[in-house]
């Protein structure tokens, strides 16, 4: 008998029509059904609205969050035209928003550069949404249309008279697709603190209805940006170097500033589009400092012999941010997170060489302050690497590499294996005699390691913990852009973080993911790293008990265990070995939490506020953020 599957003739063949394509793969044009993807759809939105103040059309934007959960974005642009199309004889802004790949960015009359060119950006957002409004000031008329799930709700009708000009697009993203259909407020604020920066002069506004509103409008543009990124910080120089320039109608703006600390903050832009995976532009950008340092430091006798600065050595320490400008731009999916434009390259290196080598030449005192900065970081890289591999040599099974840490398991089958971090002596005796000896290895830490945010990489390798962690994982780390992570090295494919249920368990958990982030990233990537959940209480009543892993199971439980006794586990090393197990550690009854990035910029920045030197941005979140805890240990 022939099954449904194997029978495949004309009858199974599917043709979408429409926005059909969209709702049924969301995630190949916005990325994710996930919170990334929920707020790509106002990225979508006011990319529009951002093209238009490019050309010189719009001057002011504002967002609205209102309370029935849909986001409404108004501007003052020339408005989405409204007269009938020669070809579809429907409205123009109703074909915008019904077709994909229709729009006015497909050459270079209507706009001269634009971010988004593959004319799918808002009918894609009115493809996942529920129903949005658009209403236009265009021709000295108030027009409105309605559309529902992508399909045309409403003929596109004169609703008034306006002397204004601009367009209001108001949409509520569809539940059935998205994982979230809530706004983060605080995510879109730092977006369009970007494109205000980017866009100088530009006012953006975000407010929620009923409550706050926040401006971004910068005169200063890129070196406002700047500096507002090194607040805080210790600058090499006053002011940020800001360098412009244009070749075959490429614009290029960069501003750039080195500071006393450790880490870069790079950021580029391409027609205002964050290009999170960088790019040519980046690519030239790098190479022209990396040249342009080392021919300087070679001249002015800095450097001697075979000496030679690497990228990670000229960047330690700076902040910079690139922004093109590109009539064509070639991105790498719709997402638009990779410059691909070869030419660019070139473009950006020629413009950026010569604004440093005439920086150089006019500011010698600058100029050697600078290098001596890459220097240090030069000298303190060649001993990082020597010191890796020193912990490296030492052998991944040595006993001499990990005394009276590392709890090895039995078998040598990476994929089978699992590595438990756990912190302390106590958690790690009753992790060693509750596991699965076959397949479970137990390396405990002592308190807290380094963190590495704050320390380079010198100072990090000398702490014993992060050795033991290096060695018993078997990877290298990686300490620049030269330096390939070997990933086939790795000999556990779980590595479990097992911390205690409380504050200094979470700090712990905090600072070791800021070392996979940081050093071990791809461990990340290949969804190697895990979060253990042991429970939070023990209800028992008799011999009957149960384990409760949140506040919510906890009193569902006491509900149906009136009378019971409570016991609350703040450390793990309160459980006895079969305890730990039958909660932890079983396959079969675990709960573990693989570590995920969604958005490695976020990520990164994430990383860098909360962990880094500067108090600022750590204080801002811990104000934003304060009201949304709910229990504390103290």
């Amino acid at each position: 008998m022939v099954s449904k599957s194997d029978d495949y003739k004309a009858q199974q063949i599917q043709v979408l029509e429409g926005l059909d394509p969209v709702r049924k793969r969301p995630a190949m044009y916005i990325g994710s059904t996930g919170k990334g993807g929920l707020h790509h759809l106002v990225y979508e939105v006011i990319d529009n609205s951002i093209d238009e103040a490019m050309n010189g059309h719009c001057t002011e934007i504002l967002i609205t969050l209102h309370e029935d959960g849909s986001c409404s974005v108004k501007d003052n642009g020339r408005g989405i035209p409204i007269d009938p199309h020669k070809q579809y004889k429907i409205p123009a802004v109703e074909l915008v928003m019904t077709k994909l790949h229709a729009g006015g960015k497909f050459d270079n009359d209507t706009y001269k550069v634009s971010g988004g060119l593959h004319g799918v950006g808002v009918s894609v957002v009115n493809a996942l949404s529920e129903w949005l409004d658009v209403t236009i000031h265009k021709d000295g008329g108030e027009y409105h249309q309605t559309y529902k799930k992508g399909i045309t709700a409403s003929k596109l009708k004169k609703v008034g008279s306006s002397d204004a000009t601009g367009t209001l697009v108001r949409f509520k993203p569809d539940a059935s697709i998205f994982e979230t259909v809530l706004f983060d407020k605080s995510i879109l604020t730092d977006r369009f603190r970007e494109l205000a920066y980017l866009n100088a002069g530009l006012s953006i506004t975000i407010k929620s209805e009923g409550g706050a509103s926040k401006t971004f409008h910068y005169k200063g543009g890129l070196s406002q940006f700047v500096s507002y990124l090194n607040k805080g910080k210790t600058g090499i120089t006053k002011e940020p170097l800001v360098v412009d320039g244009e070749k075959n109608d490429v614009q290029v703006s960069v501003a750039l500033q080195w500071t006393q600390t450790y880490k870069d903050n790079i950021h580029s832009f391409t027609n205002n589009i964050a290009t999170r995976e960088g790019g040519t532009h980046l690519s030239g950008f790098r190479s022209a400092l990396t040249r342009t340092l080392n021919n300087v430091s070679k001249k002015r006798n800095f450097l001697k012999g075979d000496q030679k600065l690497e990228g990670t050595d000229i960047t330690e320490g700076l902040t910079a941010i690139i922004s093109t400008k590109v009539p064509e731009p070639q991105f790498e999916g719709q997402t638009k997170t990779k410059l691909g434009n070869s030419e660019v390259k070139g473009i950006v290196d020629t413009i950026v060489s010569k604004a440093l080598n005439e920086y150089f030449d006019e500011n010698p005192t600058e100029c050697a302050d600078i290098i001596n900065k890459c220097i240090q970081s030069y000298n303190v890289r060649e001993a990082a690497k020597k010191a890796a591999d020193i912990t490296r040599r030492k052998g991944l099974l040595e006993s001499s590499a990990l005394p009276g840490k590392l709890t090895d398991c039995q078998t040598k089958v990476p994929s089978d294996s699992e590595l438990f971090i756990v912190e302390g002596d106590s958690a790690g005796g009753s992790a060693k005699q509750g596991r699965d000896s076959f397949f479970q290895a137990i390396l405990p830490l002592r308190g807290k390691i380094l963190n590495v945010e704050k320390a380079r990489p010198d100072k990090m390798l000398a702490n014993n913990e992060i050795q033991a962690l290096i060695t018993a994982i078997g990877c290298n780390i990686v300490l620049s852009e030269e330096d390939e992570f070997k990933l086939e090295d790795a000999r556990y494919h779980k590595i479990i973080i097992m911390t205690d249920a409380d504050v200094d368990g979470a700090h712990i958990r905090t600072l070791l993911l800021t070392f996979m982030f940081r050093y071990m990233y791809d461990l990340i990537d290949a969804g190697y790293v895990y979060i253990a959940q042991p429970p939070l209480y023990k209800i028992s009543k008799g011999k009957k008990f149960e384990y409760a892993y949140s506040e919510e199971e906890m009193t569902t439980i006491q509900k149906t265990m009136p009378n019971s006794s409570l016991q609350r586990y703040k450390g793990l090393g309160e459980m006895n070995p079969s305890q730990l197990w039958q909660t932890t550690m079983d396959p079969d009854a675990r709960t573990l939490l693989q570590v995920s990035v969604d958005d490695f910029n976020l990520a990164d920045k994430l990383f860098t506020d909360l962990m880094g030197d500067d108090v600022t941005p750590r204080k801002e979140f811990i104000e934003a953020h304060a009201k949304e805890v709910v229990n504390i240990d103290i």
